[in-house]
């Protein structure tokens, strides 16, 4: 792994994933709009900013190029199919054999065996009702963008988030197969440490065409369980 491209690396996961993929002394190529370019000037010249849209399938073309792994930051704004268009977009240009990182929450499921408690389910029903009536966000189009990948014969990963905090990293979070799982039943993670994990997720094999649910390893429940993504 020598370069990556992080599409959409102007938020705060995409500028936690950056720090962490320089810190690996990885070559960084980020994608972002045009607007959020002022976001990013501290990391002057040790990266490389291609501005547009993160589902213009011209921009993220040029920006995977010669890209040994890509990071991808699935967000389902507006109704038009953004999160979809963004990840067909990297599935279609991604280098052979390139690594494929995504990111989602875990209200994303690859076969239907998670178990989701009532205060998540309620969330997708109301929220994702709300903000597609306001044309704010499609919670459906990130699942249609997530079913493409598992469809997909490339090298990925879907990184399903639980509930996320700031504060100083608490190490790599644990994961499992399934939400559900004990492991996961704190349902939080620090933001530093899910874009580590996205990271660290470029180079561990274990986790291709892997939907791994992540926690940190801090909370009660890992420490109470363990993790490593056995059930």
């Amino acid at each position: 792994m020598k370069s990556v491209c992080i599409i959409g690396i102007s938020g705060k996961l995409g500028q936690y994933m950056a720090e962490h993929a320089l810190a690996r002394g990885y070559e960084v190529v980020g994608v972002c709009r045009a607007e959020s370019v002022s976001k990013l000037d501290r990391f002057g010249d040790r990266i490389t900013l291609i501005p547009g849209r993160t589902n213009d399938r011209s921009v993220v073309e040029n920006a995977v190029a010669g890209c040994d792994g890509v990071l991808t930051v699935l967000v389902p704004w507006g109704v038009e199919g953004y999160a979809t268009g963004t990840a067909q977009a990297v599935l279609d240009f991604a280098e052979p054999g390139a690594r494929l990182v995504f990111s989602c929450g875990w209200h994303i499921s690859r076969d239907g065996r998670d178990v989701y408690g009532w205060k998540l389910r309620l969330f997708v029903a109301v929220f994702g009702r709300v903000a597609r009536f306001l044309r704010f966000a499609d919670l459906e189009d990130q699942v249609e963008a997530c079913q493409r990948i598992f469809a997909s014969d490339t090298a990925w990963t879907v990184v399903r988030g639980s509930d996320l905090e700031e504060g100083e990293s608490e190490g790599l979070p644990v994961w499992a197969r399934h939400v559900g799982d004990p492991v996961l039943e704190s349902n939080i993670t620090r933001r530093t440490d899910f874009a580590l994990f996205m990271v660290h997720a470029l180079t561990d094999d274990s986790l291709i065409r892997e939907a791994p649910a992540v926690v940190s390893c801090q909370s009660a429940s890992a420490r109470a369980h363990g993790g490593g993504g056995e059930s």
